[in-house]
């Protein structure tokens, strides 16, 4: 192995019945840095690799990163999820087993971790925060793509046109996640977090139709009250089907809170 470039392990994580997909990115020896780690996972109907560069422009600059698949996600691992529930209870607690593998792959790391995700990535990492899974670590989250619409708009989620496609590439996930199901969920767990006393670091594009306008300051505003810290980022191109843009992004951030 030539050591001057990035190594990726391919590895399963598995949650009770639940079973993933996931890439531990390896830095290069001379790179790696002993501040932290970095985990990471996608968003709904996509896949590990539509978040690729946020792992490789870490590891590149010596921090080791663990991408992973959502339960029941069928374009990253044909595992299916038993249940809703084992979905909900288990897309969270696979950031802890995540965690472990980084942590048998470089112990001597300080206690730096920044974890985040895309849309349902957002989500389900800012939920492993909420549950502090993490005791001991010094906790970053970054969410992208992720937002609460004003009141009276109708959402893109709800237009007939996004509705049709969404129905198409609910085919790529398991019979559990299907749309009806999600979309309400996710909704609801926007307006009923518990979290407090968390660095949070919010990025949606201009040009995201998902997270609409004012969705990204909606959101944090949720979790201002709720007395979270939270910074944002808005750059002009950044549209929510290509959150694989949003890795030099997270690299700052990675800079901003000394990861880097």
């Amino acid at each position: 192995m030539n050591e001057k470039f990035l190594s990726i392990d391919k590895i399963i994580l598995t949650q009770g019945s639940t079973t993933v997909n996931a890439l531990l990115f390896r830095p290069p020896s001379q790179k790696l840095k002993d501040t932290g780690y970095a985990i990471f996972t996608h968003g709904y109907t996509s896949h590990k690799i539509s978040i690729f560069s946020w792992a490789q422009k870490l590891c590149d600059d010596g921090i080791p990163t663990v991408i992973f698949d959502q339960p029941g996600h069928f374009t990253g691992s044909f595992h299916d999820v038993a249940s809703f529930e084992d979905f909900k209870n288990d897309a969270p607690m696979l950031f802890i087993h995540a965690l472990n593998k980084l942590k048998e792959a470089y112990p001597s790391q300080q206690n730096k971790l920044l974890i985040g995700g895309h849309s349902l990535g957002a989500l389900t990492s800012i939920l492993a925060v909420q549950n502090n899974y993490f005791e001991g670590f010094d906790v970053h989250h970054c969410g992208v793509g992720f937002g609460v619409p004003p009141e009276g708009v109708t959402h893109v989620f709800d237009t007939p046109f996004y509705q049709a496609t969404v129905k198409a590439r609910a085919e790529l996930v398991s019979k559990h996640l299907a749309p009806e199901i999600m979309f309400p969920w996710i909704k609801d767990q926007k307006f009923h977090l518990t979290l407090t006393g968390h660095k949070v670091h919010l990025i949606s594009g201009e040009d995201d139709v998902v997270v609409g306008k004012e969705g990204m300051e909606n959101f944090a505003k949720i979790l201002e009250n709720l007395g979270n810290t939270v910074t944002m980022e808005k750059p002009g191109k950044l549209g929510h089907h290509l959150p694989d843009m949003a890795g030099s992004f997270i690299k700052k951030h990675a800079k901003r809170i000394g990861l880097l």
